[in-house]
């Protein structure tokens, strides 16, 4: 049997072109596996369904290695048990080298197929850890600028400080006040230390 895993990072991205590549290769909507999630292990639902349901002379078909996941050595383990331990197969169809179909019989197609693995597993990793670096990099930037990274802080009503001095001398409780500042009373406790 021939399934499809297809995967995108978030739930807004969109999957169409890696079902459309799916289709073409003649899979059905029930042999077709969808996560919306990292690619960063293998703790995702529905190729955990997938891996279960896998048996020997099976076909798993991925868009790009990327889309199996992003974690170098997580992906030469999970290629190495799919293909040696379940004996199944492995198509990734933007990279035709990796298709351990191919020359099935000769020992030279096989280690072409694997050593190319390793190469592009390093690779997604190594991209993985560039977007997170340059990420970082990004946020130390902005900041050094003044930007103020995660949410806004929050506007305090005028009446903030008045109202702030009456519940310190208890004439009003911590739920009332934070009322009628309109704010919820987290807000009003955590902006207390102004």
């Amino acid at each position: 049997m021939d399934y499809g895993y297809v995967r995108v990072s978030t739930l807004t991205q969109n999957i169409d072109r890696q079902i459309e590549d799916m289709k073409k290769l003649g899979l059905s909507d029930k042999q077709i596996f969808i996560d919306k999630q990292s690619g960063k292990d293998f703790d995702r639902e529905n190729y955990q369904k997938l891996r279960s349901i896998l048996k020997k002379g099976d076909l798993l078909i991925v868009k790009s290695i990327d889309r199996l996941g992003r974690d170098y050595s997580m992906i030469i383990e999970e290629w190495h048990y799919i293909t040696k331990i379940i004996e199944a197969d492995i198509l990734v169809v933007d990279m035709p080298l990796l298709d351990t179909r191919n020359d099935a019989k000769n020992l030279v197609g096989k280690f072409i197929s694997d050593i190319v693995l390793q190469i592009l597993s390093f690779v997604a990793q190594t991209e993985r850890e560039n977007i997170k670096q340059r990420q970082a990099e990004g946020i130390k930037l902005a900041k050094r600028r003044g930007v103020h990274m995660g949410r806004p802080k929050i506007e305090l009503p005028s009446s903030f400080h008045t109202i702030k001095e009456q519940y310190l001398n208890r004439e009003i409780t911590c739920t009332s006040a934070a009322k009628k500042l309109n704010i919820s009373r987290a807000t009003f406790v955590k902006y207390l230390s102004l």
